[in-house]
């Protein structure tokens, strides 16, 4: 007999406090490998805390996070993370090249020849042919967004966390970011946090709105402009 399979990442009670102000509150959610999550909710809702908590980068207040693979606890999942462009210091004196080959960082078994090839492939992608040697000081918000995934990608992670992937990048490649989320979608597990659902909407396969508690969008394409609106 096959037994259920159990969520790949598990939120259980998960509640985050920071001295009297409650950012997330009794947070209970399973993602299933494959899932494709799209998260929405006002400004200090508690969509990046809940990311981060996921990640493992917060420890909360309350509850836990399960992680599983092949239905077996694992401390670990192998997880490309897109943060919010305001986490990043400028002035780290590092260039495209080095940005995107350190998300190779927790690959040791990748040989080097390898590492030059995904790095070069990734720059292609995400459109920093011109751009490889420059320091991330010298790039614009967009450009610097876009060699920040392309670090969330290299490694060919299971679970792919992006926190507003959108932000400060031009029209042309928003369009690309949707494609390159498109091309990884079935072979990936997505989280992303957004506050642009038009065409999210055709591709997640779920809709969740936090504000400080959580709540599960049911509607069609699990985006409606009325009682499911951030």
């Amino acid at each position: 007999m096959r037994l259920p399979q159990k969520g790949m990442i598990e939120l259980e009670g998960v509640g985050m406090r920071w001295g009297h102000r409650v950012a997330l509150e009794d947070v209970s959610l399973k993602i299933d490998e494959g899932d494709f999550v799209a998260i929405t909710g006002p400004n200090g809702g508690g969509k990046t805390t809940m990311l981060r908590i996921i990640l493992r980068l917060l420890q909360p207040s309350q509850g836990q996070v399960l992680f599983r693979q092949d239905n077996k606890l694992v401390k670990e999942l192998s997880i490309g993370y897109l943060p919010q462009k305001n986490m990043i210091d400028h002035r780290f004196p590092i260039n495209v090249e080095e940005v995107i080959a350190s998300g190779l960082l927790s690959s040791p078994n990748v040989s080097a020849e390898e590492q030059r090839a995904r790095v070069a492939d990734v720059i292609a992608q995400v459109g920093l042919e011109s751009h490889a040697r420059s320091a991330i000081g010298n790039l614009s918000g967009g450009q610097l967004q876009r060699a920040l995934l392309g670090r969330a990608i290299i490694s060919q992670p299971r679970v792919l966390a992006l926190d507003e992937p959108l932000s400060y990048v031009d029209k042309r490649f928003e369009n690309r970011i949707y494609d390159l989320v498109s091309e990884l979608a079935p072979k990936t597990t997505i989280l992303m946090v957004t506050h642009e659902m038009s065409r999210i909407s055709t591709m997640a396969n779920r809709h969740l709105i936090v504000n400080r508690n959580l709540t599960e969008c049911s509607a069609s394409h699990h985006y409606v402009r009325i009682g499911c609106d951030d």
